[in-house]
């Protein structure tokens, strides 16, 4: 399975998540390229602050492997990770992420902080960046505009 098509899955996770008002973002793990786990936002549905996609899509492939590291895992994401998700590819030992939109006010992969690459960390995940970043860009700003009532552009 390619990056693209992982994400397109993400993207699907992702839509899901605003029928139950939460934020749309959705994340994919793959492991030799197959699917082992995926999932949606789901802090508003849980009332979890932790219920992010990225970190229900972890737990849920370290059930499915039956164990906490996953190295050689690839993690799909919308949006790029927060620092809590950023810590949780690293306690992982999380081989590859691949996010869609950068995220300004959270971004943790390379916009606000750099928690993959950090040297002084004991584990680095390599990162790809804007796989289909403007879908995922128009979903996350469609989601917001309607929450607050104005048109998209």
């Amino acid at each position: 399975m390619t990056d693209e098509e992982a994400m397109e899955i993400a993207l699907a996770e992702a839509t899901a998540a605003t029928a139950h008002g939460d934020v749309p973002v959705g994340a994919v793990v793959l492991i030799e390229g197959k699917i082992v786990s995926q999932r949606h936002n789901e802090r508003e549905l849980t009332k979890d602050p932790t219920a992010h996609a990225e970190v229900l899509a972890l737990r849920d492939a370290a059930e499915t492997l039956g164990d906490w590291r996953l190295s050689g895992a690839t993690l799909v994401v919308t949006l790029e990770p927060c620092p809590m998700c950023a810590g949780a590819l690293l306690s992982g030992r999380v081989s590859r992420l691949v996010f869609g939109a950068a995220d300004p006010k959270a971004g943790a992969c390379g916009t606000l902080y750099n928690f993959c690459t950090d040297p002084r960390l004991n584990h680095a995940v390599d990162v790809r960046h804007g796989v289909m970043a403007a879908e995922a860009s128009s979903l996350l700003s469609s989601f917001f505009a309607d929450r607050r009532g104005t048109p998209t552009l």
